[in-house]
């Protein structure tokens, strides 16, 4: 490779500085997606975590309920022996009365039996679920140290990526405000709902971890694209590809929506027809519209359509 992250740029040459970018760039697209997906298991852990911890506190708080309960019991045995009324019940000379009596104490016995086991059962679930919580946390922090790493990586990267491109005089650093542009391709329907809102953020500045509004990544666009179609897509490039297993398409067989994946799936866009796709770049550049020429075509791996 040529540089590593936080290498200090030292060509003369602006032709070397440009050699230099291309392999920073892709770099970045392989670093950037592993930030994404580290990101992206810290936040399922965190929200897992979330969920248990909620239910936790249900059942302590029912256990405590079932707690009170069974003190109450205890106490009042005590007091009162569990059969105080023993001696009347066995010298009693009407044998309704007596049934009456023996049914009673068999209801009071259930009763108390029925609230131990639910205690019991209560309890075991909350102990089984406070080791998978503590499992689920212990998960959502080693993510996120992952998150961590990745992104001082990441962060070295971009800001000699920026410093590259500010000596090319080629850094670009968008508007969060751009208005876009219309789409006024042949898309139809949902597909049409998602090119609308991506030709919408042309303009605007990649970000690496971008979601919009005010800036994107790459699978940050087409999911926020998508989204507005009705599709709820994965957040990361890796997560859309495999979540598009059953649903590829060949290249040779485009329509205006399908996602677009770059080999080594550090990268995508999205096709707008029309020979072109819109997509968020890299650092020091904006969302824009392409044309898929010969540059293009031989870096794309596949095509899923949602």
């Amino acid at each position: 490779m040529a540089s590593t992250p936080g290498t200090a740029v030292a060509d003369p040459s602006p032709a070397k500085a440009r050699a230099k970018l291309v392999k920073l760039n892709e770099q970045a697209d392989q670093l950037v997606e592993r930030y994404n997906q580290a990101a992206e298991t810290y936040t399922t852990a965190k929200k897992r975590y979330g969920v248990l911890n909620a239910e936790l506190q249900s059942k302590d708080a029912r256990a405590n309920a079932l707690r009170r309960d069974l003190v109450n019991v205890a106490v009042n045995n005590y007091q009162f022996g569990p059969f105080r009324g023993w001696p009347q019940f066995a010298t009693q000379s009407n044998p309704e009365a007596m049934l009456g009596t023996m049914a009673a104490l068999d209801e009071m016995t259930q009763a108390a039996a029925a609230k131990i086991r639910a205690y019991e059962v209560t309890t075991k679930e909350l102990r089984d679920q406070r080791d998978e919580a503590k499992t689920v946390l212990a998960e959502a922090e080693t993510a996120r140290n992952k998150v961590r790493q990745e992104k001082a990586k990441v962060d070295k990267m971009v800001a000699e990526q920026t410093k590259l491109l500010r000596r090319l005089g080629a850094f670009q650093a968008g508007d969060p405000n751009s208005p876009g542009i219309e789409y006024t391709g042949p898309a139809s329907g949902n597909a049409r709902s998602a090119l609308e809102f991506a030709f919408a953020q042309v303009g605007k500045p990649y970000r690496y971890g971008g979601t919009g509004p005010d800036s994107f990544d790459c699978s940050g666009l087409t999911q926020a694209a998508w989204r507005t179609g009705g599709v709820e897509l994965p957040r990361t490039t890796w997560s859309q590809w495999s979540w598009g297993a059953d649903r590829r398409v060949p290249l040779d067989k485009l329509e205006p929506g399908d996602l677009l994946f770059s080999k080594g799936l550090g990268h995508m866009g999205m096709y707008a027809g029309n020979g072109k796709m819109v997509h968020a770049p890299q650092t020091g550049d904006i969302i824009k519209v392409v044309d898929l020429d010969d540059y293009w075509r031989t870096r794309l791996l596949g095509a899923v359509r949602p």
